[in-house]
């Protein structure tokens, strides 16, 4: 049986997609960045150890495959997590506006195999009120860099480069790989 260490519904729906049969599992794993850390090993780090704290949880189950994810928005050398409040994701999509930034999603399989999928991502100049206006809408949090690339942020997307679904959340082609062992 494959578990998702992951209660995200985005990395369920895009598992799915791929006609993955899967339950899930809750996981709470510290997502604290270490000062000598850079943002890449932070979320194979993090990603890592969410899919260690899922085999915890099933390790008894002879067949159990532990799947997990870990994606962030990275600026410069700042990572963006999720933000805290409507100022905190002001303030992410303000930093954001006219830039370019990196999405680096982390995925392990059982802690034995893992991948990355870095994409670039280009923003348009955002307004002040198309920033607020979206903050209002709630689709900002819970996302890392307070944006929801498959909602109504889309529109802020001037350039995508690498994989759309790592930007969601779980990147597949390389899900897919893990999955099959390839």
């Amino acid at each position: 049986m494959l578990y998702l260490a992951s209660q995200s519904p985005r990395r369920r729906e895009l598992l799915g997609q791929i006609g993955t049969v899967f339950r899930t599992l809750d996981v709470d794993v510290e997502e604290i960045r270490r000062a000598d850390e850079s943002p890449d090993d932070y979320v194979v780090r993090v990603a890592l150890d969410k899919v260690r704290a899922g085999y915890e949880q099933v390790r008894g189950e002879a067949d159990a495959t532990v799947l997990s994810a870990d994606t962030e928005v990275i600026l410069g050398d700042e990572v963006f997590g999720k933000p805290r409040d409507a100022a905190d994701a002001a303030a992410m999509l303000e930093r954001l506006s006219g830039r370019e930034h990196r999405v680096v999603s982390a995925v392990w399989v059982k802690g034995e195999r893992g991948e990355v999928a870095v994409s670039t991502v280009r923003f348009a100049t955002l307004a002040a009120a198309d920033i607020q206006a979206y903050v209002d809408t709630g689709e900002c949090f819970g996302k890392a860099g307070a944006y929801a690339i498959q909602g109504r942020a889309a529109a802020f997307i001037a350039h995508l480069s690498g994989t759309y679904s790592g930007v969601m959340g779980l990147p597949l082609h390389e899900t897919y790989r893990l999955l099959r062992g390839q």
